[in-house]
């Protein structure tokens, strides 16, 4: 069995590719290794994927359609997992036309090609964003959504547009809404690996709305585990969203009061909420273990240790 990750020199996609590697799976992993965080650290996913027999990769832009369908055409995939996007709330502000060109344009071509090559099931990398900043809590999968940013509306169209291809073309769609996933070899524009790099580098962390709102951590190993679950789930409706979270919700603060602890002297400025920034995520899961059954989720404090442990031994500068 034959597994499409795009994005798989990202965050999610790497892991996740690396679990699937362990569990004896072929992937074909494709990324176009933009710029909008470390390339370096990309490309050192990337030799840790290549170190297994069973991975390959080829370097591709999705918005290229030609060269995305020759690879669907030599290789038959049974399952697509799409990671790949333009990531970051606030950077939606600065360059919205990044969104429109990856986020609908790319993920368009992967949706079509998943269509006409039968794909048994495309699973779709969605977010909490699409809920917006509502206040009831916690979020549920049939609440009505309530985007407020370029990143977070391209992402609900992409559940809209998915639902509308399995509707119409019975493509088999399973949308994943991730609640601020961490972890080893985290994206460093994310909170935690900012800060730790500041922590590192003596430099002053920039901490919005004094830390006064909150969000629903996510582990990236726990998030592995579960897509696997999802994988291997037998479904009975062509299409399905899912919350990825533990619905545990934390004030970033006490992050900050954990992870001082766990660091040198941190300088710390205090600026005001970004006008991206929603004051709380949280996500009910009951819909997520009722299909695959009880989640044991690492601790904060557990995830923040081996994060920390993993930045010293391979990220450290």
């Amino acid at each position: 069995m034959k597994i499409l990750i795009t994005g798989a020199a990202g965050f999610i996609g790497f892991k996740f590719s690396e679990y699937l590697l362990n569990k004896n799976y072929s992937v074909f992993g494709v990324d176009n290794l933009n710029n909008y965080y470390d390339v370096k650290l990309k490309k050192k996913r990337l030799l840790e994927l290549q170190k297994y027999k069973k991975f390959s990769f080829k370097k591709i832009d999705l918005k290229n359609s030609k060269n995305l369908e020759n690879i669907f055409k030599k290789n038959k995939f049974k399952y697509v997992f799409h990671f790949a996007a333009q990531a970051g709330v606030r950077y939606a502000i600065i360059a919205p036309r990044d969104y429109i060109n990856s986020n609908i344009n790319g993920f368009f071509n992967i949706l079509d090609l998943s269509k006409k090559y039968k794909i048994s099931r495309l699973f779709i990398s969605s977010s909490s964003s699409v809920y917006g900043d509502l206040k009831k809590f916690p979020f549920k999968e049939n609440f009505n959504l309530q985007p407020n940013n370029v990143y977070s509306l391209s992402k609900k169209f992409n559940e809209d547009l998915s639902k509308s291809y399995s509707n119409f073309y019975n493509l088999n769609v399973t949308a994943l809404r991730f609640f601020t996933v961490y972890g080893e070899w985290g994206r460093p524009d994310m909170f935690i690996m900012k800060f730790i790099n500041s922590a590192n580098n003596k430099k002053i962390f920039l901490l919005n709305n004094h830390g006064n709102h909150y969000r629903d951590f996510t582990y990236i190993n726990d998030v592995t585990k579960i897509l696997y679950k999802l994988l291997k789930k037998k479904y009975k409706n062509n299409y399905e969203v899912f919350n990825i979270c533990g619905n545990r919700p934390i004030k970033i603060l006490n992050v900050v009061k954990k992870l001082k602890y766990l660091l040198e002297k941190v300088k710390i400025q205090n600026v005001k909420k970004h006008k991206a920034d929603v004051y709380k995520t949280q996500g009910s899961n009951k819909k997520l273990t009722n299909a695959i059954g009880k989640i044991n989720f690492t601790s904060l404090d557990e995830g923040l240790k081996n994060v920390l442990n993993w930045y010293n031994l391979y990220y450290k500068k």
